[in-house]
């Protein structure tokens, strides 16, 4: 045991969204019963690469007794994690947004059933946010929709009731760099008159930090955007206590039709 760095966790702020455990790269971190909990001091470097992937700042590095670093224990500990992930995964356990769930979709009565299609309301592309130019036309007085990527499939009435009238781009922040999705944001608030924002995300804990990305990315722009922030459950239904949420000023919005 000597002293030295190591991370320590603040679990009253970890929501347990998972976005720190791709970026430790010794596998020191794990969510346990929905924190994130370190798994041996001797798997920790102490560097703190997972520090700037935490939406909720529950990550800190500090200096304190611990055991010693160990190499050759983090090299057996990434081999039996690779052997785990080429098992077949468990129905229940694990980040929420990746834990497996089967449900029936409700049946619809033949009388409610149009043979119309749907217009599409997408008025542009690209749409995924790594691929949209900062200086698109289509941003100048834009009321902009920053979309979780697995929104339109959970929400049915994705084009008409969030959509339409808006400049969409999309992302994952569990898959994706969340980082660069937040400098991209503030790049795109920064060179364009943006009129309001929209998030849609999913209920899943990590899918909140698409809202703290754009959240960041406002402040950092120093402009003064109105924002709207929709949670949607698994089961495409909006969550009511989360349908407002505002930065910057404040500003009432009417639920999305």
């Amino acid at each position: 045991m000597t002293t030295r760095k190591i991370v320590k966790i603040d679990e009253e702020k970890c929501t347990g969204c998972g976005l720190c455990i791709p970026n430790c790269a010794e596998g020191a971190l794990k969510i346990i019963d929905g924190k994130a909990k370190l798994v041996s001091e001797k798997f920790c470097d102490g560097l703190g690469a997972c520090l700037g992937h935490c939406p909720e700042d529950a990550i800190i590095v500090i200096e304190r007794e611990a055991e010693d670093f160990d190499d050759k224990a983090v090299e057996i500990h990434l081999q039996k994690q690779t052997k785990a992930q080429h098992e077949p995964a468990p129905v229940f356990g694990g980040c929420p947004s990746s834990r497996a769930m089967h449900f029936k979709a409700p049946e619809t009565p033949a009388e409610t059933v149009s043979t119309t299609r749907s217009a599409s309301q997408l008025t542009q592309w690209p749409v995924q946010l790594k691929l949209v130019p900062v200086n698109a036309p289509y941003f100048e007085d834009a009321d902009l929709l920053v979309a979780a990527d697995c929104v339109p499939f959970a929400y049915p009435d994705f084009h008409r009731d969030f959509l339409k009238g808006k400049v969409v781009v999309v992302g994952c922040p569990k898959l994706d760099d969340i980082e660069y999705y937040r400098e991209k944001l503030t790049e795109i608030f920064k060179a364009n008159s943006v009129k309001t924002v929209t998030v849609p995300y999913m209920e899943v804990p990590c899918c909140f930090g698409l809202v703290k990305a754009t959240e960041d990315a406002i402040a950092a722009s120093g402009k003064n955007i109105p924002l709207k922030k929709v949670k949607i459950g698994i089961r495409g239904d909006i969550k009511p206590e989360e349908q407002v949420g505002m930065a910057q000023r404040p500003r009432t919005f009417a639920h999305p039709h």
